[in-house]
């Protein structure tokens, strides 16, 4: 049964829903996706938030788990009043067979109508599949991007002030900072003593 007041559409077949997504590894989710998601919620009636890359960690480049990764998010909406707005999902990746992705992502999230995203080839993909993309204005984007505040955290700097306090406590409590630098070591060939 559908809330009340959402309206419901056929796609292939299927009742749709009015419902839009929001995609991102969230490695970790900072302050730059929590302005995307308001602002995308202060336009949606209700919002799927996937964690993508659900299968990946422990690497620099996606150093935290999904569940930790959906931990941090869930902190983040209850304490921002987002809760109720908002559904969180995991999708796995592909490795490289696009064609497949955005079935992949339609099974694993409730449906949605639309997607926003800044990033050109889930454009591409969502379109072809005959979804509606929207863009979201770049909050910060030169300070709040992901590969950024790895460095960050690897290097011992203030990552703390570009991420939401409930991230933080996140992190801290799974001692990820220790982890992210690890891993950056590693990458980067030196010993993890």
């Amino acid at each position: 049964m559908l809330q009340k007041g959402v309206k419901s559409r056929t796609r292939g077949g299927r009742v749709a829903v009015d419902r839009a997504l929001f995609i991102g590894r969230f490695q970790p989710f900072h302050y730059g996706h929590l302005r995307a998601l308001k602002w995308i919620t202060g336009r949606e009636r209700e919002v799927v938030v996937a964690v993508g890359s659900a299968q990946y960690s422990h690497s620099f480049r996606n150093p935290f788990t999904v569940g930790e990764r959906i931990e941090m998010i869930a902190a983040v909406l209850k304490e921002e009043g987002l809760w109720d707005k908002v559904i969180v999902a995991a999708v796995p990746d592909t490795d490289g067979k696009h064609s497949l992705w955005v079935r992949l992502v339609v099974s694993s999230c409730p449906r949605f109508e639309r997607v926003y995203t800044n990033e050109p080839l889930t454009r591409l993909l969502f379109e072809e599949e005959g979804f509606e993309v929207l863009g979201i204005p770049f909050f910060g984007r030169e300070v709040f991007e992901g590969t950024k505040i790895r460095l960050i955290m690897a290097e011992g700097g203030d990552w703390r002030s570009l991420v939401p306090p409930a991230v933080a406590r996140v992190i801290d409590s799974i001692r990820g900072v220790e982890r992210v630098a690890r891993l950056y070591a590693l990458e980067r060939g030196a010993s993890l003593r």
